[in-house]
């Protein structure tokens, strides 16, 4: 067992299986949600493809994307505090990239809820490069996960 397991004791690992799996169906729906926008975007508003569009990505959103995000921030935490954050520059900057991460997730669930309303408060192209943004953040956070370089 690791040096530093801390408060959790025995269950560190086990907390730590589940932070990861629910960072992995966090970021499968943050890379369909700006997707699924996309493919949403061209339809006419009030259309039945609309209807199924806004169907799709409100289920997406209130079956995985919300409660996994909810997940990885309470397991997240537990962990935090679990190891401490003195001395741990490495998690300083991920806790901060994951906040900011948090907020874009907020910002592309107003903007779906804008466009089941029939509005397009973002272009199709604008849509499709915000698509790569979780490509980023998980490659930036997992590097700074496994190296912690600070």
């Amino acid at each position: 067992m690791e040096s530093w397991v801390g408060w959790l004791g025995a269950a560190h690992l086990w907390v730590r299986a589940f932070h990861i799996i629910f960072v992995i169906f966090w970021m499968a729906g943050m890379f369909m949600l700006p997707r699924y926008l996309v493919y949403q975007h061209p339809v006419a508003p009030g259309s039945p493809e609309d209807a199924l569009w806004i169907t799709r990505i409100e289920r997406l959103r209130k079956i995985i994307v919300g409660p996994a995000m909810i997940m990885v921030w309470v397991l997240g935490l537990a962990l935090a505090f679990n190891i401490g954050f003195a001395g741990n520059g490495w998690l300083h900057a991920k806790l901060a990239i994951v906040f900011l991460f948090s907020g874009f997730h907020g910002w592309i669930v107003g903007v779906s809820k804008k466009m089941a309303r029939g509005e397009r408060p973002v272009s199709e192209r604008g849509l499709r490069m915000l698509n790569e943004l979780p490509s980023l953040v998980t490659i930036v956070v997992v590097l700074l996960a496994v190296l912690r370089p600070f």
